[in-house]
């Protein structure tokens, strides 16, 4: 959108500044509203038309099963796994930090002069 600045007409009015649209812009506006209206209201007409319950329920993805017999201290369920393998996992090691040098030529100080 454009600014006009404030101005003097020829006859002597006095117009203050103002934005102005671009010639089009309204008419290009009020079409992508519209569309964006039919595309919202066609997305969410889907799911409000089914109120029978036929739809089937979404399975479960992670195969967890929740057993009686393996409640915990609180009778709470507690999850069993469904592999009977067991899963090891790598423990990380710990190697001490080497200096590595941060030129690859060696630097002698004695040759600079600053009595180090």
């Amino acid at each position: 959108m454009p600014f006009v600045r404030p101005y003097m007409r020829s006859d002597g009015t006095p117009v203050r500044g103002h934005t102005r649209w671009a010639p089009g812009a309204r008419q290009e506006l009020t079409i992508f509203a519209f569309a964006a209206l039919v595309v919202l209201g066609y997305g969410n007409s889907a799911d409000a038309g089914d109120t029978s319950g036929t739809r089937p329920r979404p399975q479960v993805s992670y195969p967890v099963r929740y057993d009686g017999a393996g409640a915990g201290e609180q009778g709470r369920a507690v999850p069993s796994p469904t592999v009977s393998y067991p899963i090891r996992f790598d423990t990380p090691t710990t190697h001490r930090a080497v200096p590595t040098p941060t030129v690859s030529y060696p630097v002698d100080f004695s040759r600079m002069g600053s009595g180090r």
